[in-house]
């Protein structure tokens, strides 16, 4: 075999001996890092933090003493602390990484809460864009809609909106359209097809019925707001219902 047939493969196995030193020269140097602190990254929900960096912070450093300075990288539990903090009620999400330097770099994503279910014999409850329910927040509070009534309460003991899977459309359409987030200020669950209005302007509690459908009774009630109730007074009736297919009932 000539020198030039012989001169491919030789670089091609030179090649190779490079890169796996390189590769075992950058394991040796991971090996020697060390733990060099923590960095919290948590992202505020609509500005507001339900969380706070010092409580993640107490959480890691009580639950995992072994973080300290001069412990191996590759001993620092990731996992371990991923799931510590994924226990915690406000929190959505946990990543955590080794960045340069050793920093253990934990990335934290919050619930959005979209309601409220208010309770007057019992602890409040805050309804997730999911659809979890999670304790209300000892230091922050967010505007949102307010769920009250006995099948609401009942969500609240089961820690979902399973019961009721239609109700998160009728919520979500609430409060992500700016007229009528600002009009209703409540809606009143007594049962699955017992749901009631309450409004910002106007005293008539409206009946809405049950949770589907629920886009034609917002526009038959839209005709009550721009038709009816401007040529009758907003306090003309003391019963409105739209619970009825294609009706608006008012007495």
């Amino acid at each position: 075999m000539t020198f030039a047939r012989l001169k491919k493969p030789l670089g091609f196995l030179t090649l190779c001996l490079v890169l796996v030193g390189f590769i075992g020269f950058v394991e040796k140097q991971s090996q020697l890092k060390t733990y060099g602190g923590l960095e919290i990254d948590l992202e505020a929900v609509s500005g507001v933090y339900f969380v706070e960096e010092k409580e993640i912070g107490e959480i890691v450093t009580s639950g995992f003493p072994e973080l300290k300075a001069g412990l191996p990288i590759n001993e620092v539990p990731l996992a371990a602390i991923e799931k510590r903090l994924s226990g915690h009620p406000f929190i959505k999400s946990v990543q955590a990484s080794i960045e340069q330097k050793g920093i253990l770099k934990v990335k934290i994503n919050q619930h959005e809460p979209i309601a409220r279910i208010a309770r007057p014999m019992g602890a409040d409850g805050y309804i997730t864009t999911e659809g979890l329910i999670i304790p209300t927040s000892p230091t922050y509070t967010s505007r949102v809609l307010i769920l009250e009534g006995d099948f609401a309460e009942r969500l609240m003991d089961q820690g979902s909106v399973d019961a009721m899977p239609e109700l998160m459309p009728l919520v979500r359409f609430v409060t992500q359209d700016e007229f009528w987030s600002a009009q209703v200020t409540e809606l009143e669950i007594n049962k699955k097809d017992d749901i009631r209005l309450h409004q910002q302007v106007g005293k008539q509690v409206i009946e809405f019925g049950d949770a589907l459908d629920f886009e034609s009774k917002f526009k038959r009630i839209e005709i009550l707001y721009k038709e009816i109730l401007p040529r009758k007074g907003w306090n003309a009736y003391e019963r409105i219902s739209v619970k009825y297919k294609n009706q608006i009932v008012c007495e």
